[in-house]
């Protein structure tokens, strides 16, 4: 009998996602290279796990590397993604190498470095990696894994400007964890129970400890100290991020990665909308020496375009543009403009009273 079959298989074409927020990097150090890399081609774009495996990195000869990928593309398919293999270093100078590949784009990048003990030298190393590129108009978010021999004993790891570096102490959690960010708008809190699930079942710290055989009260010690794990709740199914704590101490405006993340995006679309303007002309009241009304309408509006935009987004909860008409352009050459940003809160402790009553 006569018969056409048709089988629909998948493409495995790699989702994609408005912006470049999602834009990410994951470093990693190791001495092993796969057979897509080489001494000369150390970063490689990887789009989807069959890129990967493509490339070499294989459950077989490459497992930590291939399960933190699957994480990765398991939980935000759409992510862009950068792969980075290198050898040991303990200036993390690889990290600026792997944003100057991807052009200024990368917003957040995983470090893994699970060979070198957690010391706070290597922290300090890593935002000192951070504000340079910053400076450089390229800012990012760094989630940092070190080999952590005993939770019981961590260092304290937050200190005054220790803003863009996060350290993950969840047993294979790094790619569950860049994945979250990565997925997150940036002003959403990662440890969001609704809307990122972690999807790991029973989960550890990245000593070997069980969650569920530690004590509560060591794990609010280790939450305190503000580093990233996954917990569970009670009458919950799934495991979620403890918090999303930067390394920055806890009263500072960027104690959170979302609130770095948001200045973030906030910096760059400013600079965007701002830079052609650059050399250009302002003009001056005839009579009174101050800034034309018009001129500065203009510049209010070009400079507040982005966090227009973000505000429509939902990103932030209002912002405004100044800039003192009283200024001396003339003699300085020099505009300044004040920003201010409303941001938008996260709900980290919820109270409820309850109790019985004769009537309501």
């Amino acid at each position: 009998m006569n018969n056409l079959n048709i089988i629909r298989t998948n493409g495995n074409i790699p989702k994609s996602l408005p912006g470049e927020d999602h834009i990410s990097g994951l470093l990693i150090y190791s001495s092993q290279l796969p057979s897509g890399f080489s001494d000369t081609e150390r970063i490689k774009a990887v789009s989807t796990i069959e890129t990967a495996e493509n490339l070499g990195i294989t459950s077989a000869e490459h497992p930590v590397i291939y399960n933190m990928l699957k994480d990765i593309f398991r939980i935000n398919p759409g992510i862009s993604l950068y792969v980075g293999i290198f050898a040991v270093s303990t200036d993390f100078a690889e990290v600026k190498t792997m944003q100057n590949f991807a052009e200024g784009k990368l917003r957040q990048i995983a470090v893994y470095n699970a060979n070198v003990d957690i010391v706070a030298t290597n922290i300090v190393a890593l935002q000192g990696i951070a504000t340079e590129l910053e400076s450089a108009d390229t800012p990012l978010s760094i989630l940092y894994y070190p080999k952590v021999e005993n939770i019981a004993t961590l260092p304290a790891i937050s200190a005054t400007g220790r803003k863009n570096v996060s350290v993950v102490i969840a047993q294979n959690g790094l790619g569950v964890v860049l994945g979250i960010v990565s997925l997150a708008k940036v002003n959403e809190s990662i440890a969001w129970v609704k809307k990122f699930p972690a999807g790991v079942e029973n989960p550890a710290f990245s000593d070997g400890t069980l969650l569920r055989d530690v004590d509560k009260a060591v794990i609010e010690t280790i939450d305190t100290k503000r580093y990233l794990f996954l917990i569970t709740y009670p009458g919950l199914a799934d495991s979620y991020m403890n918090d999303s704590h930067t390394c920055d101490i806890a009263t500072s405006d960027y104690a959170y990665i979302e609130l770095v993340r948001t200045m973030d995006k906030a910096v760059r679309g400013i600079r965007t909308y701002l830079l052609p303007e650059l050399g250009g002309n302002i003009y001056i009241d005839k009579e009174t020496g101050k800034l034309q009304a018009y001129s500065v309408k203009n510049l209010e509006l070009i400079a507040g375009k982005a966090i227009e935009d973000m505000e429509k987004a939902g990103e932030i909860s209002g912002y405004s543009v100044e800039i003192n008409p009283e200024q001396n352009v003339l003699a300085t050459s020099t505009v300044e403009l004040v920003i201010k940003q409303v941001a938008t809160g996260v709900m980290r402790k919820i109270n409820v009273k309850i109790g019985y009553t004769e009537k309501l």
